[in-house]
């Protein structure tokens, strides 16, 4: 298991993700023609959308052998609208390469991968693209990690030639230089690469104890010692090893490969898996079966469930443990994106496809029957974006519930709902996009007419001012045992829901006490202003019961009614979902970017100039964004282009 990498791709949209996947798949004799994203003939881009598009979808994964250690590689989507496939991809992975354009350096989304990769300590290294382009700069980009993404990048490479005369780089570490001109070449090391080693080794002494100590006692470090330094700074996220390269003219590749053998983490490097009630399992064949389920996809071969194993073996017709109900593994298969290979054992560290199990949903764990856990699922993000689908048909209305049904077992952040007004079906997502491959993907594959409504943002409401001493008595009494329950609540704004009791005396016992919190709970569905509620913290002050008539459901009801009451007397203010947005135009077009952001209520963040593009930040909010790429690219001829993040709520 040492021999495994399981990692992933992540970057910015359009920062080369999908290209440098495929020269790695071309570099590790995986496959034996270089697919080209605008030529459509991907791997991992092999969904008709995504070629269609020219961006990355839907998570793919592949396995490569490099160095005689196997590869499984996860190529994530880039765009904002699928941030939860780059969150599932993220909780099963070891390690990641981080990609970033040559000419931007760290971009908006690049930031957002960062974080997410941080949630979970996934350790990564990151390869900085494109440096053929007109431009690009390696020691911008490099202080671009440092000062935007908080962490200590450790450039282990010099380019040799800029822009259009990028040939090759210099690797630091074994002290050797390479060039690519049709294949790859040892040239002679640069006089200047030197001193950038000399400054190499300084850097690393200051971060890593033992490194430190031989720099102390030779005043240099030996290679091994560079690259275990490297290694250890890498796995405990004290650092960033830094690469270069351009994947579409194919250099810097094959030292890329290197340095995730030589720096990433197998599964043996992590720590035991831990589940929700502490029990642990090591990356070890032995151990008890466990598995996490991180992807659900139907396709032509069947029901295909993704899942990294991280502790025992998983045979073909063995009987697992799914969130409790018992399923039977039909086949096993090893994935090169959408092409299989059947296998007959998946062992601690894989990460393969099962065929076989019929209600394991997205974020289950899978184990042995005899030794059960539960692991903690992926966090799934909640939708900002709803549309009203409808079948063009009546006739066609069970086929479009069993789409949507299909489509929320594939993908959890998406949610669909019934409009109580007008009986219409919502379908809600992170995005326009999102909402609109969603609705393609049901189209093609259920082969249903479906026609979407204009999109709608989900509003929140918030305490603007509570109110103080509300007192709420619950009393029913008709026949037999009665209802009874008083309480006295304060509400104030707050960051998030909170609830605290502030009873003496055992005026209201503890069991009642938490019966009140779960009526606030259910109060917050909707507000006054019809809108779920958020940033309200709730204290129960007092109140009294009685000797027969109280119980859990009463005081449960009295926290759902009082809290309704009191918010209804208090000050609600409306919230709508924001959005970072960052677009990028030739400087002429500048002006009339800043007057229709300004137009769509949008807040200027900031600007500066790139290669004679402006690139303008602002913060708007997203019911202003519909349809936003089409005025946009009829304002800068088709030269302007824009991404966006949501940045949370703000009031409308």
């Amino acid at each position: 298991m040492r021999a495994i990498r399981n990692i992933g791709i992540l970057a910015h949209v359009d920062a080369g993700k999908t290209t440098l996947t495929e020269r790695v798949l071309f570099a590790t004799g995986t496959t034996y023609k270089r697919g080209e994203v605008h030529d459509g003939t991907t791997v991992t881009d092999f969904d008709p959308q995504e070629r269609d598009r020219g961006i990355t979808i839907f998570a793919a994964a592949v396995s490569c052998t490099w160095d005689d250690h196997r590869i499984n590689l996860i190529d994530t989507p880039g765009h904002v609208d699928f941030a939860d496939e780059v969150e599932r991809a993220l909780r099963v992975l070891d390690g990641a390469v981080v990609t970033f354009d040559g000419v931007a350096g760290v971009e908006p989304q690049s930031e957002s991968v960062w974080r997410q990769a941080d949630r979970y300590g996934v350790p990564r290294i990151a390869f900085v693209n494109k440096l053929d382009r007109a431009g690009a700069h390696l020691d911008a980009a490099v202080e671009s990690i440092r000062t935007r993404l908080g962490t200590t990048p450790l450039a282990v490479q010099l380019p040799i030639g800029q822009e259009d005369g990028f040939r090759g780089v210099v690797d630091l570490v074994a002290m050797r230089a390479y060039v690519w001109d049709g294949g790859r070449e040892e040239v002679q090391v640069p006089p200047e690469a030197h001193d950038h080693r000399r400054r190499l080794e300084e850097k690393v002494a200051e971060l890593h104890a033992g490194a430190l100590e031989e720099f102390c006692t030779k005043n240099e470090l030996t290679d091994e010692t560079l690259r275990n330094a490297l290694r250890d700074l890498t796995h405990a996220n004290k650092a960033t090893v830094v690469l270069c390269g351009s994947a579409y003219k194919n250099r810097g590749i094959e030292p890329l490969l290197d340095a995730v053998v030589a720096y990433l983490p197998s599964p043996v490097d992590k720590r035991p898996v831990e589940s929700v009630d502490g029990q642990q399992r090591r990356a070890d064949p032995s151990e008890p079966f466990a598995a996490l389920a991180f992807k659900v996809n139907s396709t032509s071969t069947g029901r295909l469930t993704y899942v990294r194993v991280y502790s025992g073996t998983l045979h073909k017709g063995d009987t697992v443990l799914a969130n409790g109900r018992t399923e039977r593994v039909a086949r096993i298969l090893r994935v090169q994106a959408d092409r299989h290979t059947p296998i007959d054992t998946a062992t601690a560290g894989d990460i393969v496809a099962v065929v076989g199990l019929k209600d394991t949903r997205t974020g289950a764990t899978l184990c042995a029957p005899d030794a059960p856990l539960l692991l903690e699922e992926p966090v799934t993000q909640d939708p900002v974006v709803s549309v009203a689908v409808e079948p063009r048909t009546a006739a066609d209305t069970e086929r479009l519930t069993r789409a949507l049904a299909c489509l929320t077992e594939e993908d959890p952040s998406l949610k669909v709902a019934t409009d109580r007004e007008t009986g219409q079906l919502l379908l809600s997502g992170l995005g326009e996009l999102h909402l609109e491959v969603a609705v393609e993907k049901a189209r093609q594959n259920h082969r249903i007419e479906i026609t979407m409504g204009r999109p709608k943002v989900a509003y929140r409401e918030t305490v603007a001012q509570g109110v103080t001493g509300f007192v709420y008595r619950h009393v029913k009494q008709d026949g037999g045992a009665g209802q009874f329950a008083h309480i006295v609540i304060d509400t104030e704004p707050a960051e998030a829901f909170e609830f605290r009791s502030a009873v003496t005396g055992g005026r209201v016992p503890q069991e009642f006490v938490k019966a009140v919190e779960q009526g606030c709970r259910d109060a917050l569905q909707e507000g006054p202003l019809g809108f779920p509620v958020t940033g309200v913290r709730v204290t129960l002050t007092d109140g009294s019961t009685h000797v027969k008539d109280s119980s859990e459901m009463a005081f449960r009801t009295a926290g759902r009614l009082g809290l309704r009451d009191a918010l209804r007397l208090g000050v609600m203010t409306k919230l709508e979902p924001v959005a970072e947005v960052t677009v990028t135009v030739p400087e002429k077009f500048a002006g009339g970017v800043f007057g229709d952001l300004s137009a769509r209520r949008g807040r200027i963040l900031g600007s500066t100039t790139r290669a004679g593009m402006a690139v303008v930040t602002a913060s708007v909010p997203l019911a202003e964004m519909f349809g936003y790429v089409t005025r946009l690219r009829s304002r800068t001829q088709g030269r302007g282009t824009f991404t966006s993040r949501p940045t949370g709520y703000a009031p409308a």
